[in-house]
């Protein structure tokens, strides 16, 4: 008997801008799924069960990289209420990407701020970390964006 064997992992970049030139680019990160990810947004969802979620929502942090217990963001800049909605889109058969855009105009950040931290969340506020990530630390200022893009795949 053949055996299937599905490996999911997450992939991240978080780009910086100023007028329009690249100013900061972590590159491609592998992120960590966390317990509350597989258990309400993938087990809970293929089962569709009561409380399943499904990613919503991008978030940026200054705090450490979270682990698999973690239900939120460390460090989550602006509190929960500057989480973006991202848009989503299947690239192939087995990718997922989530881009969304965090604007100067925005006022994400109050003054300049390392960021180092990334996650996402099905809801604009509260826990339900589905997954995240730290990055070389970002130095960001009031008057850049900062672009992300987040892929989940499957192989």
């Amino acid at each position: 008997m053949a055996k299937d064997h599905i490996k999911l992992r997450g992939f991240f970049k978080v780009q910086i801008t100023e007028k329009g030139k690249v100013v900061g680019d972590s590159g491609w990160c592998q992120n960590t799924l966390t317990n509350v990810g597989f258990q309400d947004y993938l087990c809970a969802l293929l089962g569709n069960t009561p409380g399943s979620k499904q990613i919503g929502y991008v978030a940026l942090g200054t705090g450490t990289a979270p682990n698999a217990t973690h239900a939120t963001l460390d460090g989550e800049v602006g509190s929960s209420t500057e989480r973006k909605a991202p848009t989503v889109a299947i690239v192939g058969s087995k990718t997922l990407r989530f881009t969304a855009t965090f604007g100067s105009s925005d006022s994400f950040i109050a003054a300049t701020t390392n960021l180092r931290n990334i996650g996402l969340y099905s809801n604009s506020s509260g826990i339900g970390l589905f997954s995240g990530s730290i990055y070389g630390s970002s130095q960001t200022a009031t008057n850049q964006d900062v672009h992300t893009s987040y892929e989940i795949r499957f192989s």
